[in-house]
């Protein structure tokens, strides 16, 4: 699979469509559209199901030096109106201040995030390290094979290796044809 290719398939699942039109219209800097609502409707499609199943929320990431919750909640808010007519959830999150709650919510430290990619360069999964920006530039810092082909693997980058198992299970549940190749 091509990056065209990929792209062609997101935007199969119309709320992606949607958000990737409108993402420049909101303004944040370094956005994209990342995480399950892309890779979920990739193998959603592959696997013979609508695009939009399995996708509990839909992923942005920007990065913003300003680390004010106040900063973060105006974006938040943009998009809550930007979005307002689509179903499901958009989840925002400006990845300069992901250390700042990370071990509150999980227990567990994370180093300062340098930028949107850098927060995507970190997934747990390495084929589900996948970001489309307000340009519609897919950036895939693993490449796109795996994707395809459904092998999940251990990113050595991430901070949090002990999630792996259960981030795979929950996968595999639904989607069971994917193969676990740290197995």
């Amino acid at each position: 699979m091509n990056g065209q290719e990929c792209l062609t398939l997101v935007r199969r699942n119309p709320v992606n469509a949607a958000i990737l039109d409108r993402l420049p219209a909101l303004g944040a800097p370094q956005a994209h559209l990342t995480a399950g609502a892309l890779f979920g409707t990739v193998w959603n499609l592959l696997s013979g199901q609508p695009p939009g199943a399995n996708i509990a929320d839909y992923d942005l990431f920007y990065w913003d030096a300003d680390l004010s919750y106040e900063a973060e909640d105006a974006v938040i808010r943009r998009a809550d109106a930007l979005f307002a007519d689509l179903p499901g959830t958009v989840e925002v999150r400006n990845q300069a201040r992901v250390h700042l709650w990370f071990r509150e919510k999980t227990g567990l430290e994370r180093p300062a995030l340098r930028s949107a990619r850098d927060g995507i360069d970190q997934f747990l999964v390495e084929c589900t390290a996948l970001g489309i920006d307000a340009r519609g530039e897919i950036y895939a810092p693993f490449g796109l094979r795996d994707l395809a082909a459904g092998r999940l693997r251990l990113n050595r980058q991430n901070h949090t290796p002990g999630l792996y198992r259960a981030k795979v299970e929950s996968y595999r549940r639904r989607w069971p044809w994917l193969t676990d190749c740290e197995a």
